[in-house]
């Protein structure tokens, strides 16, 4: 098929000296002071790193842990295998659990919004494996899972060996790999439902409750904070990951390490902080906008819409200024048939005349061949 250039220019101002994802430091770390042994700041959007301290430091993370273990269960609400009614059956082992818990009966049922939502806000060891065994049958075929979830994210510096942080010699991660994980957990709006409750309950199937009182308090006294996950462990020491969202700005912070923890709570505050006064988005793709119309040949249809596959943003500095041009190429038509998501050309991103990424232009409907009939009928109309 033979395929021509189109060109668009699209300007952006205000940009930093390089582009950054979670691999890549971009920006100086002297600007902010951080006591804890390992931090890393993250903007959603784009993935860039705004500020690291020791991020890929393999350290203990304690119920930070959860994170993962709350990503594979939104995940099976996304593939339908739970819903939130879905009963969860609950054993010894689970109601056994130490450190934060629920208090979970043994052997009765919970639905499975309440199990997520003791995760989610109380940090719960005993709704956790409950979880973990329902999914997939027991905690250490679960844990299978986690690591294998992780590496398909790219999350190199982690090992799992339980689902809840509490301690064991060979679990470990690094707080920029808590913040990928935190980043895809972020995606979901059933993790939203619960993420900023602050105070709840849970009513057992006997009658008696359990008071539910977030473990991260910056979801009420941090401004745009969305939720996040707390850990503590004499081995850990203080652990916070964090999302807060102001304007069209969503950050990532992540603490591990810290004294106490007041000073987690402040450290992720100030990186927030830090992100907000400095930094902002400015989106380069937009995977709602309609880039191009082609036309199909032999279609049922004679135009079809061009996207791109997602979009793509960039995190700007304020006060610096890089120009960023996209320059897309299409071909001059398609052929029917032609499906959803299919591939019909590519986005090239570049800065200050360097390419930097590529992105996928796609259609999003299916287009199917003119039959016979179809031809007929066509020709007929244009009599």
């Amino acid at each position: 098929m033979k395929r021509f250039f189109v060109f668009c220019m699209l300007l952006c101002i205000l940009a930093t000296t390089c582009i950054a994802n979670l691999n890549f430091v971009a920006f100086a770390n002297d600007e902010v002071d951080i006591s804890s042994k390992s931090a890393v700041l993250v903007d959603f959007a784009s993935g860039s790193i705004l500020y690291e301290k020791n991020s890929s430091d393999h350290l203990p993370i304690a119920s930070m842990v959860k994170m993962m273990t709350i990503l594979l269960t939104l995940e099976e609400f996304e593939k339908g295998n739970l819903n939130e009614n879905t009963m969860i059956s609950t054993s010894e082992n689970a109601s056994g659990m130490g450190g934060s818990q629920v208090f979970i009966d043994p052997y009765v049922e919970y639905s499975a919004s309440d199990m997520l939502k003791s995760v989610i806000v109380a940090s719960g060891n005993d709704a956790s494996v409950a979880l973990a065994e329902h999914i997939s049958g027991s905690e250490k075929t679960f844990v299978q899972k986690m690591n294998e979830r992780a590496k398909q994210l790219g999350m190199n510096d982690t090992n799992y060996v339980n689902c809840t942080g509490l301690p064991a010699p060979e679990q470990y991660s690094c707080a920029k790999d808590c913040a990928i994980v935190l980043k895809e957990v972020c995606k979901y709006d059933l993790y939203h439902k619960y993420s900023t409750i602050w105070m709840d309950e849970l009513i057992h199937p006997s009658g008696r409750k359990t008071e539910l009182v977030n473990t991260n308090r910056l979801v009420r006294y941090y401004e745009g904070c969305e939720g996040g996950k707390t850990g503590s462990t004499n081995e850990a020491g203080c652990c916070l990951s964090a999302s807060a969202k102001r304007g069209d700005m969503r950050l990532i912070s992540v603490i591990i390490g810290a004294n106490n923890s007041q000073t987690r709570f402040n450290e992720c505050s100030k990186l927030f902080n830090y992100g907000f006064a400095n930094f902002e988005n400015k989106n380069i793709l937009d995977s709602s906008a309609i880039i191009s119309s082609l036309p199909v040949d032999k279609g049922k249809i004679e135009n079809i819409e061009v996207f791109a596959q997602n979009n793509y943003s960039v995190v700007t500095k304020k006060g610096i200024q890089t120009d960023y041009s996209v320059e897309f190429e299409i071909p001059n038509k398609v052929s029917a048939p032609v499906k959803a998501g299919e591939i019909v050309g590519k986005a090239i991103i570049s800065k200050d005349g360097q390419i930097i990424d590529e992105i996928n232009l796609i259609v999003k409907v299916d287009v199917e061949k003119l039959s016979l009939v179809d031809c007929i009928d066509k020709i007929i109309s244009k009599w």
